[in-house]
């Protein structure tokens, strides 16, 4: 039992190599740097200190992990926007404490949520705006411009940085209606597995957010399907099954009636 809570604790192994890891690194480096310069320019050091916070965090997701639902565009625009609303909401309402923070980090959650732009560092925004009682609150309305800058200028950062690094960056969002019946279009081993609407049925029954844009998971899962089923077979590829032909092999045939037409 211990054992099993332990296990836990593991760092699990990552899948990516010390290549990416430089590129990650460089470019969350350079779009900090970025963003800080331009915030500074325009709005002084001591607002930059204020807002630099949710930045370095935003910087993680958008070049470690830009493929992830967490760090898309809307995520960290929406995000930052919809957290200090949030904290200008509280403000006026329960003053700057640590109580006041906590309801906003709050009613910020709450907002991704519905708008679909759930984004961690969202929560460090409105922290950020809550419990600076001489820079940030008391600007009002006029917060809304240093905190969207800097949403702004780290988002054309990663989407000029990945883009050139060759991480494609914002992820397109496909139609699940319009891959529907498309059979000419997937590989025989394919056929007779999940369509859309399996997929859609599945993240439904999660009932939680799930970290992965739907498009990589339906990827991810075909992926597997195809090794699993190259795995099984042995040296017998898809391309050597043909319509109403067995598969020559070395074994037992195998007849391709085990295959929709």
């Amino acid at each position: 039992m211990i054992k099993s809570v332990l296990s836990g604790f593991y760092p699990a192994p990552l899948n990516t190599k010390p290549r990416e890891w430089l590129r990650a690194s460089v470019g969350a480096c350079a779009g900090v740097l970025v963003t800080a310069m331009v915030c500074q320019y325009f709005y002084g050091l001591e607002l930059t200190l204020h807002l630099i916070g949710p930045v370095g965090a935003s910087a993680v997701l958008l070049f470690a992990v830009s493929t992830g639902a967490l760090a898309q565009p809307w995520s960290i625009v929406g995000s930052y926007f919809v957290a200090t609303v949030a904290a200008l909401i509280v403000v006026p309402l329960l003053g700057h404490s640590f109580l006041s923070a906590s309801v906003a980090v709050g009613l910020a959650i709450g907002g991704m949520c519905i708008l679909r732009c759930l984004h961690p560092p969202g929560g460090a925004m409105a922290l950020c705006v809550v419990l600076s009682q001489t820079d940030l609150a008391p600007l009002g309305l006029s917060v809304f411009y240093p905190v969207m800058l800097n949403a702004g200028t780290l988002l054309g950062c990663a989407l000029v940085f990945n883009n050139l690094t060759g991480v494609r960056y914002p992820k397109a969002h496909v139609n699940p209606a319009a891959q529907i019946n498309h059979t000419p279009d997937i590989p025989l081993f394919e056929w007779g597995s999940f369509n859309s609407d399996d997929l859609d049925a599945a993240l439904a029954d999660v009932e939680g957010f799930v970290d992965v844009t739907r498009e990589d998971l339906e990827r991810i899962i075909r992926s597997t399907e195809k090794h699993a089923l190259r795995r099984r077979m042995g040296n017998i590829q898809s391309k050597d099954v043909l319509p109403g032909n067995p598969v020559r092999s070395a074994g037992p045939s195998v007849e391709t009636s085990h295959y929709p037409e």
